[in-house]
């Protein structure tokens, strides 16, 4: 393996990056701006149930720091796939690599965009900026400081990204609560009181909401979208060893509760001011405005009627500073992830290039990433946000499925599936999960939810055990 300095650090920060330091960028790695702006926007409509599935990622996490990481630490490997060479094959390697390239473009693109379009309203149309420059200029920014340094640099960026991010939601929920004219204790109050406050949702199987569904699809979510995902793990596997990684996880999962209990706080504040200024009524049902829409409209809007800002210019600034720092966060750690992932498991260029030669390599590879990504954004912006944006989110969450059901089948079964079928496997599992969630509510009177990621798993495993039969190695 070729492995000279300036490539180490960029693919896995020298495994030198501090675990603290680690521990608070991954937050922002992990809270997009969609999260920034739609969590607080569903709390209406799901009061704070959200807060079940959380408590799930935090036992997700727990999988990840004693079951995962001991593998990846083990393997020394830049990317988390090279699992899959070792213990299918090269064909598995690029098949689970391919999946991860396709969902993360899909889905960080689409998330950039989002938040490329909401600046794009709040911001840049009144400096009479065209959304293409937008997307130029932001995509420039995030090549120019992650394609040197990579790994060794974003986690410092994104640590500060973070910071200004959390400290972005603390404030507006202090000048929200200002602007309502709650002190401290009649802030809780207030939260404490809402029937948007409640968390646990016990009584009724058949609801979204029940406790069981949220708290499973948290846990599996996040072994499978954190844990398999080189995105999420990259960071993790700059950590000087294996203990400190796992103190790096455990304490990133762990501060997840606090801080989308914060967004979901200010989720009903904001509620609650909508209610005062005439834009929500009595029952929590927004006048004009859908949910996502409801934090910056407030944050950076005016009443139409006499022109009065809804909010303090400050609420403004500070909602621009968090949404900014959310998007930028995820998108620096999903180009060094990719660029990563293409090189070392597609092109394989670290096992035959000199080390200059692999820089050479890895530079062309961020760059032709970044230009993708942009372009990606913007043919969104082309087609429209309807469709595109659910068939991109269904598309990430089947990807994930395969995924998880290769790695459930390596860990904890010693048998030998055939390499050369499992890129038909993992392209048939998801095919026929798209078929049963399009006809189980006709076939079997049910919706398919949150537990077609464990269908999709299933599926996968038992096509790789049927593979198996006869196969020896």
């Amino acid at each position: 393996m070729a492995s000279g300095s300036s490539n180490s650090a960029y693919f896995s920060g020298d495994r030198k990056s501090p675990w603290p330091v680690v521990a608070i960028s991954m937050i922002g790695t992990s809270i997009s701006g969609v999260t920034f702006i739609s969590v607080p926007g569903n709390v209406a409509a799901t009061s704070m149930s959200y807060m079940q599935m959380v408590l799930g990622f935090f036992v997700g996490y727990l999988a990840i720091a004693y079951v995962l990481l001991p593998i990846y630490y083990r393997l020394n490997s830049y990317s988390i796939y090279g699992y899959l060479q070792d213990r299918y094959g090269t064909a598995s390697r690029k098949t689970g690599s391919a999946f991860f390239l396709l969902s993360k473009f899909l889905g960080a693109g689409v998330r950039m965009y989002l938040t490329a379009l909401a600046l794009q309203v709040i911001l840049f149309n009144r400096l009479g900026i065209p959304f293409g420059f937008n997307v130029a200029i932001t995509m420039l920014i995030v090549w120019l400081y992650t394609f040197r340094g990579g790994v060794k640099t974003l986690v410092w960026v994104d640590m500060v990204q973070t910071l200004c991010m959390v400290a972005a939601v603390v404030l507006s929920i202090w000048f929200v609560a200002k602007s309502l004219g709650l002190d401290f204790g009649g802030l809780f109050t207030t939260v404490n009181d809402s029937p948007m406050s409640r968390i646990w949702f016990f009584d009724d199987p058949a609801d979204k909401k029940f406790f069981w569904k949220q708290f499973l699809a948290g846990v599996f979510t996040t072994v499978a979208m954190t844990g398999l995902d080189q995105d999420m793990m990259q960071k993790n596997l700059s950590c000087k060893d294996l203990k400190s990684a796992q103190k790096n996880v455990l304490s990133y999962g762990f501060s997840f509760l606090p801080i989308n209990l914060l967004f979901l706080w200010l989720g009903v504040l904001l509620y609650q001011y909508a209610a005062s200024v005439g834009l929500c009524d009595a029952s929590g049902s927004l006048l004009g405005l859908k949910p996502d829409e409801l934090y910056p409209t407030l944050a950076t809007g005016s009443d139409p009627a006499t022109g009065v800002r809804y909010l303090p210019l400050t609420v403004g600034a500070v909602f621009v500073v968090g949404l900014i720092s959310a998007a930028f966060s995820s998108a620096g750690s999903a180009i060094t992830a990719l660029t990563t992932s293409f090189t070392i498991d597609i092109l394989r260029a670290n096992e035959y290039q000199s080390d200059i030669e692999l820089t050479h390599t890895r530079k062309l590879v961020h760059f032709c990433v970044a230009v993708v990504m942009g372009v990606l954004i913007y043919c969104f912006k082309l087609i429209g946000s309807g469709s595109v944006i659910n068939a991109v989110y269904v598309l990430a969450s089947y990807t994930y499925g395969p995924l998880l059901g290769l790695y459930v089948f390596g860990l904890f079964t010693k048998m030998n599936p055939r390499d050369k079928w499992i890129p038909v496997i993992c392209v048939l599992s998801p095919l026929i999960c798209l078929v049963l969630a399009l006809n189980a509510e006709r076939w079997f009177g049910f919706q398919v939810g949150y537990e077609l990621l464990l269908i999709n798993a299933a599926i996968t495993f038992a096509g790789l055990l049927i593979s198996s039969v006869g196969n020896r190695r």
